[in-house]
């Protein structure tokens, strides 16, 4: 079974989304012969590199709601993320650029460390309010799941080093109608829109893999039995 994930590094629930998928994993009997891969998506493509303004300032401003508004629906989200075990530290991170960060990442899957990163750098945003747009960051959090930090250097370096692979993602993302993150397709089939219960998780789990290993051909022939039909044997006549 294949599941692709597309999500961002500063999208809170994305963070969410991931750990809720990974509990349902834990009690899915089948999870060994189950494939995560991350999809790259940015929240902001535009999105500037950090400025010095607060996540409680950026979104206020965005949804034009008062500071004080946008800390308590900031708080609401960290207590979700608390249930899960997560830290959010939201009075000090630092909302920036996240496309160096998906170029990485491509990186990152060459050498069979993508999922190790992308957890590393969900990690040091939300919780160590680190500056993920940072190329020397990058490189330290890069080395700390065995890449190679010149090389890492190199592709950071070299805006078009993996630019392909993250706006292959994007196009794919935007050509199946994805317009908001997490978003889980299983299969390249199923859809889960969403940081949804790690109940609704398991059951997709539970019915895709019920629907996926049962018949491949299913028989349409109808209530009459079989046609006309040739054997290596002989050629059978239904009536004859």
């Amino acid at each position: 079974m294949k599941i692709e994930v597309w999500s961002d590094y500063v999208c809170p629930f994305c963070y969410i989304g991931k750990r809720r998928l990974e509990e349902a994993l834990e009690q899915f009997p089948n999870r060994n012969e189950v494939d995560v891969e991350f999809k790259s998506f940015e929240l902001d493509p535009n999105a500037k590199l950090y400025a010095g303004d607060s996540i409680h300032e950026v979104l206020a401003k965005k949804y034009g709601m008062s500071i004080e508004e946008a800390k308590r629906a900031n708080d609401n989200v960290g207590q979700s993320a608390a249930n899960l075990g997560l830290t959010y530290n939201f009075d000090e991170m630092k909302p920036t650029n996240t496309f160096d960060a998906h170029r990485l990442t491509k990186y990152a899957k060459t050498v069979g460390k993508d999922k190790e990163l992308t957890e590393k750098l969900l990690h040091a945003y939300f919780t160590e309010s680190k500056l993920i747009s940072d190329h020397q960051t990058l490189v330290e959090l890069a080395a700390s799941v065995g890449m190679d930090e010149a090389e890492s250097l190199k592709v950071l370096q070299d805006a078009t080093h993996f630019q392909d692979d993250v706006r292959r993602d994007e196009g794919m993302a935007q050509q199946i109608g994805v317009n908001g993150v997490p978003f889980f397709v299983i299969n390249q089939k199923y859809a889960i829109s969403g940081a949804q219960p790690k109940e609704t998780f398991l059951s997709a789990l539970q019915q895709v893999w019920q629907e996926e290993s049962g018949p491949k051909i299913v028989d349409l022939s109808g209530e009459g039995g079989a046609g006309a039909v040739c054997t290596d044997d002989n050629c059978d006549i239904p009536g004859k």
